[in-house]
């Protein structure tokens, strides 16, 4: 039936950055179709305030806080997932920072460095963490969310933009050499979308009115957009897809 082939029933789900924004959208639509949620981010009140709406709903939810940036807060996320609902089927990398807005020469090293250590290799080594537990449990869907600024650079975005067309390529290579172990990994390029993070975006008046004057849907996103194609990748109903790279940006790349 169609409803079994996008149920998440029994299946155990990690995203981070979930304590708001895109992240907390598709936590709670795996939620809802049934997954047993981890809930993370780097604050633990955050996470639990988001994982207790989750359970006043019925669904199963846990609140892990964990720095992506932090190696033993990755294992620690993992190994609690593991401890508290038995291993790990999904994995979404959502977590991301962005601390230059503007031109790459006012971009330093230590920005740089946070950048690609937060939006390359947190989700580079959160993958190489879930692979054998995946691998034991006959497969798994690794979600990886990257942006538009992967494709095409965005004014103010340079080092951001960097981090995530690495992201794209990353999940590329993880889908060739995984396949075999039952591991689909694929990417979510979203375009602007109204969360707290892109607000120096979307505040900007001029940058907003250049924006949706070439947007063929004529609005800005919002993090329940991105929910229904995080569903689609997390189960069967995508049992054939990996290595899929998918823009949900109005159409801005078309």
């Amino acid at each position: 039936m169609l409803k079994d082939k996008f149920s998440l029933h029994e299946k155990v789900a990690v995203v981070t950055g979930a304590s708001k924004g895109i992240g907390e959208a598709m936590a709670e639509i795996m939620a809802e179709a049934g997954a047993k949620v981890v809930v993370s981010s780097r604050k633990q009140e955050a996470v639990e305030q988001v994982a207790a709406r989750f359970r006043a709903k019925g669904y199963h939810a846990h609140a892990v806080a964990c720095n992506v940036g932090d190696p033993q807060q990755r294992r620690q996320l993992i190994e609690q997932t593991v401890a508290t609902y038995g291993g790990v089927d999904i994995l979404i990398n959502n977590a991301a920072v962005n601390p230059v807005f503007g031109p790459v020469i006012q971009t330093d090293e230590a920005a740089f460095n946070k950048i690609i250590d937060i939006n390359l290799k947190a989700p580079f080594e959160l993958c190489k963490l879930v692979f054998p537990i995946m691998q034991q449990r006959g497969g798994g869907s690794i979600i990886n969310i990257s942006s538009i600024g992967g494709l095409t650079p965005e004014p103010g975005l340079g080092i951001y933009s960097v981090s995530k067309a690495a992201l794209i390529m990353l999940t590329k290579v993880l889908a060739k050499e995984w396949g075999k172990a039952g591991i689909r990994v694929n990417a979510i390029c979203p375009g602007l979308i109204q969360t707290k993070f892109s607000q120096a975006l979307w505040k900007n008046e001029a940058i907003l009115d250049n924006l949706l004057q070439h947007l063929p849907i004529s609005r800005l996103g919002q993090p329940e957009d991105l929910a229904g194609i995080a569903l689609y990748l997390a189960s069967q109903a995508s049992a054939y897809t990996t290595g899929a790279v998918f823009f949900i940006d109005g159409g801005y790349v078309c």
